[in-house]
């Protein structure tokens, strides 16, 4: 994974991990890479790693069983719900950066229809 110097890391790998549940790579309830295991997989500091699961586990994303390791929950649209948060998130970016170009709410439906029809 190349990383953008602009976004801290462990938001990074969180993004990536959450993009593998919203595309289904990761189903609710899979047992998760231990931190190390994450550590070495993005070639990351261990602590790195813990603060990503630190940050999942925030959002209510995965959980943590004593013993047992790290887990996606299991909750019925776990992986709809990682998906439009993550929609939300484009589009708040996406429309952010139209409107810095000084672009108005229709121009950016006329681009994005031209667009789709390509």
């Amino acid at each position: 994974m190349n990383f953008d110097t602009s976004i801290p890391i462990y938001l990074q790998v969180g993004n990536d991990l959450k993009g593998k549940i919203a595309s289904g790579q990761i189903q609710p309830g899979e047992k998760l890479p231990s931190g190390r295991e994450l550590a070495q997989q993005y070639q990351i500091n261990p602590n790195t790693a813990a603060r990503v699961y630190q940050v999942l586990e925030q959002e209510g994303i995965c959980e943590t069983r004593r013993g047992l390791g790290t887990y996606v929950v299991e909750e019925i649209g776990m992986q709809q719900k990682v998906r439009e948060e993550m929609a939300r998130d484009l589009t708040r970016s996406f429309l952010e950066r139209m409107r810095a170009l000084g672009l108005s709410g229709e121009e950016i439906g006329k681009i994005l229809k031209e667009e789709e029809n390509r």
